[in-house]
């Protein structure tokens, strides 16, 4: 326990005190995010906040992980360093999609094939249930590149990606530490801690961003968590008083404003006729801001939404796997879909008044 807590002050203090100093030398060299016709931001600002937390995060995991338990963590943090090159590289100088995509298929490779980190079963949904080897590799791979991606797409207004990257870090950090597995716990609360000193810097006004090296630190790391999560249930036994009955299900719910609404714009591009990496103004937080919320009231009702999520799922965990996951993305869409209603209407009653104040002048 006083490791796992010791974890979090370490890199909380270390990426609280880093930030300043990134900042001064960004803003110094010009490594800075412009705005843009498809930013939602005003002012040039630094990008490289992710560099913090990754400094903060992995010197937190080698600093306070029971030598015991450190060497199922080499692997991962050989992905860790590869996710953080590719991320730095593209906030200083972007590279291509395909060089980013190859990057994260090579980080995907490690944790799958040397760190035994995949799906090997579909616990009953669909009828499925252990899955062969060919199978479990590639569904793993999609999964993690799903969820890297995930969170790279909703880090587009200030402090969303964060706030939920603390949410699922705190929400499975506990989770492990209760059946024991202390180094997932520990990298759990160690990103939690970082992205914790790094939200005081981001909320609005912004003074930094975590650019692609934090967002995809946070989407690599989610993308452990969630599997390992599911993959513990394979040895818990059934009555075990923390093993959840639906264990897919109940990860997906952790994550299912990245994962929802990654999932809804790709859908809404390719029936367009568009690639699904083009980029728009589509997503949920985008939603929001036009139905008149801001960055701080947007991040706060999809965090909300999110912990709604979360109790939903621990309270329905014993309906099915394939139950809940349908339930999850109905609410889901019915919420998008009232949204969309309201951003209707408000237009109607802005239309109207035009037409009203046009008519008296």
């Amino acid at each position: 326990m006083y490791d796992i807590v010791l974890t979090f002050i370490t890199a909380f203090l270390m990426t609280f005190f880093a930030i300043p100093s990134i900042i001064s030398v960004a803003t110094k060299k010009q490594l800075v995010d412009l705005p843009g016709e498809r930013r939602s931001h005003g002012i040039s600002t630094p990008s490289l906040g992710g560099i913090a937390i990754f400094a903060g995060t992995i010197f937190a995991i080698i600093l306070w992980t029971p030598f015991i338990y450190f060497g199922d963590l080499q692997y991962i943090l050989c992905a860790f360093i590869v996710i953080f090159l590719i991320g730095a590289k593209d906030d200083i100088d972007p590279i291509a999609p395909k060089t980013k995509f190859t990057g994260q298929l090579f980080a995907a490779g490690i944790l799958i094939f040397f760190s035994n980190i995949r799906i090997t079963s579909f616990y009953g949904l669909f009828g499925i249930g252990n899955l062969p080897l060919i199978v479990s590799v590639l569904l793993s791979m999609v999964i993690i590149i799903l969820i890297i991606n995930a969170f790279n797409l909703i880090d587009g207004i200030n402090g969303l990606s964060g706030s939920i990257g603390v949410l699922m870090a705190v929400t499975f950090g506990t989770w492990f530490f209760l059946v024991d597995r202390v180094e997932l716990a520990t990298t759990s609360f160690a990103l939690a801690g970082s992205v914790l000193a790094f939200l005081y810097y981001n909320v609005t006004p912004a003074r930094i961003f975590m650019g692609d090296t934090g967002s995809l630190l946070l989407g690599l790391v989610s993308a452990i968590l969630a599997i390992n999560f599911i993959e513990q249930h394979q040895v818990l036994p059934q009555d075990h008083q923390h093993a959840f009955g639906s264990p897919p299900a109940v990860a997906a719910g952790i994550l299912l404003i990245p994962i929802y609404d990654t999932l809804r714009v790709f859908f809404i591009r390719m029936i367009k006729g568009k690639s699904p990496f083009y980029p728009d103004r589509n997503h949920i937080h985008h939603l929001l801001l036009r139905a008149g919320l801001n960055h701080m009231q947007s991040t706060c009702v999809l965090v909300l939404v999110n912990v709604f999520f979360i109790l939903l799922v621990y309270r329905l965990e014993n309906i099915g796997t394939l139950n809940l996951i349908v339930l999850l993305f109905v609410i889901a869409t019915l919420l998008t879909g009232l949204l969309y209603g309201y951003i209707f209407y408000k237009r109607a009653q802005l239309a109207d008044a035009a037409i009203e104040k046009g008519d008296h002048t």
